[in-house]
């Protein structure tokens, strides 16, 4: 043992371990765990081991959720629903402050638990996760309170299945509960297979404060078992896992109506600008990759740093990386800690093997890991093509890549160039700098000069196949609120288009020229597929429209994104562009009106002038739909910014051919989208004749693309597109469930819009502007 004149001659850090005696008291008189379903325990079942990774000691056996035990909870939290959810906002509030102040009370206890369950030092366990759990609750227990004015037209999904992972068992489970419970639904969850403890201990503190029974329902298992819960008989999934579990859920919930919520990879960029603070940059990486072994979705594992202080930058990360302390998790002076489980370590040894293969650099701490657990040395790499598959891939583990940059845009180039869009970090003492790349980066969460804060007043969820909906904030709280229901209303059976000249038409050499063209960066196009078919009215066949095809649709959406600077124009250019628009509508009502007419629509005066009121509405609401600044840490302004998706697929109902088509396009319009709509089946004609509208509006060519034709054919094609961002529906149950489905390739946000009385209130409202946007939530420096 070192002298004390040693000690103070290295400054090394002495042992200072954590004691687990009560965790390990608590875990040998449960023996193994059941379930918790309808307020208690159930008898254990088939169990799995669950192991310390930092010792590969047993620390518990859980049992294994089958089907039965899934549906068993299903039927606990649906009976407990109607109870729960009529009980005021008050008295949810008072149950869940209680929650709160409990997880506070066995504050340390939970920590040690939570790091001899996952790996992770117990800093990070008692400094973060615990105390932001329970922050998670107090948050949400104000919701509660607020519900009835804040949300005042909305009330609960009803049953929720969530399903965890392993890299924060306590805090995930509290970004998922807190909110479900302040809404008055009731929760059946599934921990990660690894790291079920600490939510089996919270089940413990639901019983103790006298949660009533089934409100929450824990059931514990591996992946089957949260397949179980997906297909069970539930009301929303929110899923944090995966991108290849996340669109294989989507698949699977694909025209079942469940809300769905998705948090998933993520390859974060962490950007530093030559004026950064360097050592505090570094500190940063620390922070994102090291101290918690890599092992969370938002991590900045691409490292941009500009050229010229990219070597300084190097040296002074391996400098820190080789002081950095690997070993016991449970030990207050470790760094790093364990990863979660052997298959992971094998998985990220795997992942770097690769890399250095495929020609990137490794630096790696000299550091003498422990000889039993989980461990991995800290690194990075350097010369990393982009090809490399670390550069790709998700690699979960305390490693990351190191690349230049030269210019802010090839900064913001680089930041971009990934299917992933969960978080970015970006490090520059120049304000404009930072918060110009900030707006850039196609990311859900961005820190400016800081990395991995959460708090539960803001929201956190990504873009792209990083997932869709947010957790935390007010934005959290909607996603566990069902919007006003909507009188259904039925289409009128679709007239089929025809893919040759039928009898009402002319010959195919002769209509072509006299067929409704498409619509395609603001021109006129004849259909790729050189086919038209006949529109029929009351009196028979009134006009030709041209049959989009596959190659249209192409067509379309390229000429969508390059009018990329419809996002970028400011909220009142794009209400001037829509007023103008609205002005030349009213300056052919009458034409419109007869159009309509003599497609037999039973109100074409109405669907007219109600279309008009509508282009003025959205056109007011451009520039005053805007976002919020959260009150989270202190020293921090968290700005929850709405975007643009970018380019958006409209199918639009048959019924309501002018006005279905307006009230969906332009509330994506007015918020900066540009969108390739697919008009009404039944009656095109309305939406060709908008042509001219969009030319005298100053409505620059590609920001609204038409594709007449076979619209569920056509939809089909825009929904499986990798460039669409965001898909609206509006026609068949069986349309919208092939339109989940093959959103899932990119993982594109999707509103199955139901068809409704486009003349009501019902046919306009900030819902539709708030399914045009996602939020960025920005934190930037702020105060002292």
């Amino acid at each position: 043992m070192a002298s004390v004149s040693e000690i103070l001659e290295t400054m090394d850090y002495g042992p200072a371990p954590e004691a687990s005696g009560e965790v390990m008291k608590w875990l040998s008189a449960r023996g193994a765990f059941g379930h918790f379903i309808g307020g208690r325990f159930t008898e254990p079942g088939p169990t799995f081991d669950v192991m310390n990774p930092a010792t590969g000691e047993l620390l518990a056996k859980v049992t294994q959720g089958t089907g039965s035990d899934v549906q068993a909870a299903v039927k606990a939290a649906r009976a407990a629903l109607p109870r729960w959810s009529k009980l005021s906002g008050h008295d949810r509030a008072r149950y869940l402050y209680a929650l709160a102040r409990h997880i506070q009370k066995r504050e340390r206890f939970l920590a040690v638990l939570e790091t001899i369950d996952n790996g992770k030092p117990i800093r990070e366990s008692r400094d973060i996760d615990v105390p932001l759990a329970a922050r998670h609750f107090y948050h949400h227990a104000g919701w509660a309170e607020m519900l009835a004015d804040e949300f005042p037209s909305q009330g609960p999904v009803g049953v929720c299945g969530q399903i965890i992972p392993w890299n924060f068992p306590l805090l995930m489970l509290a970004w998922k509960v807190a909110p479900a419970l302040a809404a008055g639904n009731t929760v059946v969850l599934k921990p990660a297979e690894y790291t079920p403890l600490t939510a089996l201990a919270f089940a413990e503190i639901c019983a103790e404060v006298g949660l009533p029974k089934g409100v929450v329902n824990i059931v514990t298992g591996d992946g089957a078992t949260g397949a179980a819960l997906v297909e069970a008989d539930v009301d929303k999934i929110a899923f944090t896992g995966s991108t290849e579990v996340g669109r294989a859920i989507r698949k699977v919930t694909a025209g079942s109506g469940k809300k769905l919520t998705l948090e998933l990879g993520g390859k974060s960029p962490f950007i530093v600008f030559a004026d950064a603070d360097i050592d505090a940059a570094v500190e940063g990486v620390v922070d994102a990759i090291w101290f918690n072994q890599g092992q969370v979705c938002c991590a900045g594992s691409r490292i941009l740093v500009q050229e010229r202080v990219a070597r300084d930058f190097a040296e002074r990360l391996a400098r820190r990386m080789a002081r950095l302390r690997v070993g016991d998790p449970l030990d207050k002076s470790t760094d790093m800690g364990a990863i979660v489980d052997p298959v992971q370590l094998r998985r990220i040894r795997d992942l770097v093997a690769q890399g250095e293969a495929e020609g990137a650099v490794l630096h790696q701490a000299p550091c003498q890991l422990p000889a039993t657990g989980n461990y991995f040395a800290p690194g990075f790499f350097t010369e990393v093509a982009p090809a490399n598959i670390v550069s790709e891939v998700e690699i979960f583990g305390p490693v990351a890549t190191l690349t230049t940059f030269r210019t802010p845009d090839e900064a913001v180039a680089l930041a971009n160039n990934t299917r992933y869009g969960l978080a970015a970090s970006v490090w520059s003492e120049n304000v404009n700098l930072a918060l110009d790349v900030a707006a850039q980066v196609k990311a859900g969460v961005v820190w400016v000069n800081a990395t991995n804060i959460f708090d539960a007043g803001a929201g956190f969820g990504g873009y792209r196949e990083s997932g869709f909906g947010r957790e935390g904030g007010r934005e959290g709280m909607e996603e566990y609120l069902a919007e006003p229901p909507v009188p259904a209303k039925a289409e009128p059976v679709p007239i089929a288009p025809e893919t040759a000249p039928t009898p009402e038409a002319p010959a195919a050499a002769d209509a072509i020229d006299r067929t409704a063209k498409l619509y395609i960066g603001g021109a006129q196009k004849r259909p790729d597929s050189g086919y038209s078919y006949a529109v029929r009215g009351k009196a028979g066949v009134i006009g030709l429209a041209g049959l989009g095809s596959r190659k249209d649709i192409r067509n379309a959406v390229e000429a969508a994104h390059k009018a990329s600077g419809w996002g970028r124009a400011t909220g009142h250019n794009r209400a001037q562009v829509l007023y103008y628009l609205a002005e030349n509508l009213v300056s052919r009502e009458a034409e419109f009106a007869n159009r309509l007419k003599s497609a037999g629509s039973p109100k074409p005066a109405e669907e007219v002038a109600t279309a008009i009121r509508r282009a003025f509405w959205y056109a007011a609401q451009a520039d005053k739909y805007d976002g919020a600044v959260h009150a989270t840490k202190s020293a921090h302004v968290t700005l929850a910014m709405p975007e643009p998706f970018g380019v958006m697929g409209i199918a639009c109902p048959t019924s309501a051919p002018l006005l279905g088509l307006l009230s969906l396009v332009l509330p994506a319009i007015a918020m900066g989208n540009r969108v390739v709509a697919l008009p009404s089946q039944n009656m095109p004609l309305s939406a060709t004749d908008l042509y001219q509208v969009f030319d005298t509006s100053d409505l620059p060519g590609g920001v609204v693309n038409i594709v007449t034709g076979a619209r569920d054919e056509l939809a089909r094609t825009l929904a499986a597109h990798d460039d669409i961002a965001a898909m609206w529906y509006c026609g068949s149950t069986e349309g919208a469930r092939m339109v989940e489905t093959e959103s899932a390739g990119n993982l594109k946000a999707t509103w199955t819009v139901r068809n409704r009385d486009w003349l009501g209130a019902e046919g306009q409202g900030r819902s539709f502007l708030k399914h045009a946007t996602q939020i960025k939530n920005i934190w930037v420096p702020y105060g002292e």
